[in-house]
């Protein structure tokens, strides 16, 4: 008797449905939209703005944008403690 292959089931969402799991966080710096990435869709290396350190490809991370029209094109990569603590800086670094 052969072994049974396993199916794959068609998906049920619509086109154009998204498929992340964007969120918006209310800060005291403003509203934004973040995505988490699990690292394994990430193919090239980012600089972290809050550490200025690299981000892997393959490493769990955030993306984050402000919720505004046109703040897609301020999309930043974070490590997630990075993001957490962005506030607690120092004078004078940049929000993003």
């Amino acid at each position: 008797m052969s072994p049974r292959r396993a199916r794959r089931r068609e998906s049920t969402r619509p086109i154009g449905f998204p498929s992340s799991t964007d969120r918006v966080e209310h800060w005291p710096d403003g509203d934004w939209k973040v995505r988490m990435l699990n690292g394994a869709s990430s193919a090239k290396n980012y600089r972290c703005p809050g550490c200025d350190q690299e981000i892997r490809s393959g490493v769990p991370h955030i993306v984050s944008w402000p919720d505004w029209t046109g703040g897609d094109e301020e999309r930043r990569h974070w490590h997630t403690n990075c993001w957490r603590k962005r506030l607690d800086r120092g004078p004078g670094r940049s929000r993003y």
